[in-house]
């Protein structure tokens, strides 16, 4: 993500209050181990080919899965937040005119190629605390 904000993003930093899902969004930040999960699916996730647009991050598309789960998100619902949410887009890492944004077709392709490689998260993937 580019260290520019938005004229939107840099009034909505200056906001007063904190809204109960940017409290649950910075808790689930803080406690999931993103780099193991990150570090266990980087193996399997396609990596896109010469031609067409590059892959969104491994890491955006992650934390994109997990909001899918969170709120009960479909992949068109997913796309609608990120534009809809400022802090759906802080949380994913993501700005509004920035030219990775995925959609929703770019979620579902990722997402499926998952559990095709019989990826199971457990508390035996952390490396130790």
């Amino acid at each position: 993500m580019s260290e520019q904000r938005t004229l939107a993003g840099e009034a909505w930093s200056r906001k007063k209050k904190v809204t109960r899902r940017e409290q649950f969004l910075a808790q689930m930040d803080a406690v999931i181990p993103w780099n193991a999960l990150t570090a266990l699916i980087a193996p399997h996730n396609p990596t896109g080919g010469k031609r067409g647009r590059p892959p969104t991050p491994l890491a955006r598309m992650l934390r994109i899965y997990f909001l899918q789960q969170w709120f009960n998100l479909s992949d068109p619902a997913a796309e609608d937040a990120l534009y809809d949410s400022e802090t759906i887009r802080r949380f994913v890492g993501v700005e509004l005119d920035e030219d990775a944004f995925p959609d929703e077709t770019t979620i579902l392709k990722d997402r499926v190629s998952w559990p095709r490689h019989h990826l199971e998260w457990s508390s035996d993937h952390l490396p130790p605390a």
